[in-house]
């Protein structure tokens, strides 16, 4: 298996969040730290949703179909 690792940051906050990206098909761009842009569903972000909204540095794997693996919030 051959996966690739993507490291990113992310600060949406609470209320664009849901406004925007409420939608199970709404997709959130990102620009990892290498200056790739990056496409992932809204959803993938949810589970890290605070009242503050979604920030922080994250790490994204996918397999070597650039499927998702995991969505990580590096600490």
């Amino acid at each position: 298996m051959n996966s690739s690792v993507y490291y990113f940051s992310v600060d949406i906050s609470y209320h664009i969040f849901q406004q925007h990206y409420a939608g199970v098909a709404a997709n959130v761009v990102v620009t990892t730290d290498n200056g790739l842009t990056l496409q992932l569903p809204a959803s993938r972000l949810r589970p890290y949703l605070s009242q503050l909204g979604v920030k922080g540095r994250f790490r994204l794997i996918v397999d070597e179909n650039n499927r998702f693996t995991s969505l990580d919030k590096m600490v």
